[in-house]
């Protein structure tokens, strides 16, 4: 069994800065009037403009630094076996692919709808069922590769400074890992990452801690209204048990359904309806709002990961591995700190 140890602590600022020549964020860019201004305090103040841009150039990264995992990897083995990485690709996929049936084949002609001869096109829809197979091999193969060996990633992305004071906290405040999702109730992807945070919370129970911030979006007409009626319901007490049953309701956000969904968590129906038809909460949620337009958002769900940003709707695996990587960088820290 293959035993790598490709230990890779890459820090995105530090790859960038040292791409673009500017020092670190500690080191002062720019005076004005006298007064200093550091990197750190110039993205703090435009985060809008830059986060976005930085998690671009992070996907890049990342995408980089996957493949030069794999070519690692690869070498190390062919190495170890005293092969070419062409021969142990050949030896250990390629040798495996078997090519489909002449059944298989016409079956797949025939979805084609083309007017040319089955024997005209059978040579390119072979080659391509067989490179289907064969990248579909080698990716599995990588997978393993992967498993048995021991690769550490320290490749995070963009991160900002986020206050969470006066936030729905779902978990203990002293957790490693902390969680801010800006999320929508009527959004789609929202309502589809749901279960996976759901998920998160149990599997990290006493590790996790999660954040919730509103940032309807203006294409969503009962948006604003239904995070109007979470505060509501949080000024009961009961905050993450209307979230739920918001993100539970299939969308049925009208005036009526929120308020019918206050009755069946126990709330008391005075005090919401009074709060809600008053719009006592329009303030909280715009400012909100604001928040997350400041910070460059666009679209839900968004989440920061101790402060590290990841946009769109992640499946569950991909955010548990952030977890993972965040608890161990976690641990690794104070045993530094320890040693010390």
């Amino acid at each position: 069994m293959l035993k790598a140890n490709i230990s890779l602590v890459l820090g995105i600022m530090t790859l960038a800065f040292a791409a673009s020549g500017q020092t670190n964020n500690s080191d002062v860019v720019v005076e004005v009037g006298g007064q200093k201004f550091t990197m750190a305090e110039v993205e703090q103040k435009e985060a809008s403009r830059l986060l976005q841009a930085r998690s671009t150039y992070f996907q890049s990264q990342k995408s980089a630094l996957n493949i030069f995992i794999d070519e690692q990897l690869l070498e190390q083995k062919a190495n170890a076996e005293h092969l070419t990485v062409d021969q142990l690709i050949q030896r250990d996929v390629a040798s495996h692919i078997t090519d489909p049936t002449e059944d298989q084949l016409k079956v797949y002609y025939e979805g084609l709808g083309t007017d040319q001869p089955y024997e005209t096109v059978r040579p390119q829809i072979l080659s391509h069922i067989h490179d289907l197979r064969l990248n579909k091999a080698r990716t599995e193969y990588m997978k393993n590769l992967k498993a048995q060996s021991n690769v550490i990633v320290s490749l995070l992305p963009p991160g900002v400074e986020m206050s969470v004071d006066g936030a729905p906290i779902l978990g203990s405040k002293n957790a490693p890992v902390t969680l801010v999702e800006y999320a929508d109730y009527e959004c789609p992807y929202c309502q589809d990452v749901y279960p996976t945070i759901k998920k998160l919370e149990n599997d990290f129970a006493g590790k996790l801690s999660v954040v919730f911030k509103d940032c309807p979006l203006p294409m969503h007409s009962h948006a604003k209204k239904a995070a109007e009626a979470a505060i509501c319901a949080e000024s009961q007490g009961k905050f993450w048990e209307y979230h739920n049953v918001l993100f539970e309701s299939a969308g049925k956000l009208d005036i009526p359904a929120l308020k019918a969904d206050a009755k069946t968590i126990g709330l008391n129906s005075d005090e919401f309806d009074k709060c809600l038809d008053s719009g006592a909460q329009a303030d909280k949620v715009q400012k909100a709002l604001g928040e997350a337009q400041q910070l460059g958002l666009t679209g839900t769900p968004s989440f920061f990961i101790n402060g590290h940003f990841y946009s769109g709707a992640m499946k569950y695996e991909a955010l548990r591995e952030v977890v993972e990587q965040e608890l161990a960088a976690a641990a690794r820290g104070h045993e530094l700190k320890a040693s010390n």
